[in-house]
């Protein structure tokens, strides 16, 4: 997949270079890291679990929060190394390893919000062919079908982006291997490796947009015929979670990857650390404290949990009784 490059590894610069901010950083990312995985995977035990989550809706959710985990995982362990790390290096075949696994949970997660919003799209505006539109099989060929695209993208953008000649600096100016800053690192004529990337940029992402904005479209046309105040109501809070997570993932997206090269500046690694490490730690919590559904799973669980661990301490000291009335006799 590698062009004709002569180096073998590359210089991550980084967020900042300032001990005293980098070590704050360290401990402000970790505690982000800890709270996406243990949110996330809190999401995926809940419907697991919780039979009344047992939908096509969380059957998503549940590899929506997957790719979280793995998104974040791509990028914020090696983050937090090169923080306590003066020596910011990284192999070339270990950028580009980086680079592809971004880039396909990246577009995982485009195709996925697409999914889910066909998926609020058809319960809402066809509750009664619900069941048979959105079946099992079904599912699982969508969800199929963007692991399968997202590869296959990944390939062509990791292929266009490292197929170059990398002779000149080796210093990438970000905290991870990602498109903008490797590709002003290429000697060679970049030109046809931009569009190729830019359209497959488009075809994810605003391909994407295209269908939950036409979903929302409809949703919203349905809603508004609504006799009851309160079916409204229940239509919009379903909603509401979905779009706040979109609105997140696309627009710190959008501002980095569709502007001209030439108008990258500073505020890209803002942008870069939203969606590529706050909002993976944000999803559960916008999905289970905005949903009255995920959160009634919870509180039937917490219940469930607590009357185990009751009945359990009950009969630990039922037999410790019996044990001291054996021995006293």
């Amino acid at each position: 997949m590698a062009g004709n490059h002569t180096h073998t590894k590359f210089i991550l610069l980084g967020i900042t270079d300032s001990p005293c901010t980098q070590t704050f950083l360290f401990v402000l990312f970790l505690l982000i890291y800890i709270v996406t995985l243990v949110g996330n995977v809190g999401i995926i035990v809940l419907v697991r679990v919780s039979p009344s989550l047992h939908t096509p809706m969380y059957f998503f959710l549940t590899h929506f929060a997957f790719t979280d985990i793995c998104y974040s995982t791509v990028v914020s362990p090696r983050m937090l190394a090169d923080l306590l790390s003066e020596e910011k290096t990284i192999s070339f075949s270990a950028c580009m390893m980086q680079f592809l696994s971004f880039a396909f949970f990246a577009v995982i997660e485009c195709h996925l919000l697409a999914i889910m919003a066909y998926d609020r799209h058809v319960a809402i505006c066809h509750p009664l062919l619900y069941v048979t539109i959105i079946s099992s099989r079904v599912c699982w060929q969508l969800v199929a079908s963007s692991y399968l695209f997202a590869f296959f993208s990944a390939i062509m953008c990791t292929w266009c982006t490292f197929g170059g000649s990398f002779c000149g600096p080796n210093h990438i100016n970000h905290f991870f291997c990602d498109v903008v800053p490797l590709l002003k690192l290429v000697c060679s004529d970049t030109h046809s490796s931009e569009m190729t990337i830019f359209a497959f940029v488009t075809i994810n992402a605003v391909g994407a947009s295209v269908v939950i904005l036409l979903s929302y479209i409809s949703i919203l046309r349905t809603v508004l015929r609504m006799c009851s105040a309160q079916s409204r109501a229940r239509a919009f809070q379903t909603c509401a979670s979905h779009l706040t997570v979109v609105a997140l993932f696309f627009g710190t997206g959008f501002f980095m990857y569709l502007q001209p090269p030439s108008s990258h500046r500073s505020l890209d690694n803002v942008a870069s650390i939203m969606y590529a490490v706050v909002t993976p730690m944000l999803n559960p919590f916008i999905y289970s404290l905005r949903n009255k559904e995920v959160k009634g799973a919870l509180v039937k669980c917490g219940r469930r949990l607590f009357n185990h661990w009751q009945h359990k301490s009950i009969q630990d000291m039922n037999s410790s009784s019996q044990v001291t009335t054996l021995c006293c006799t």
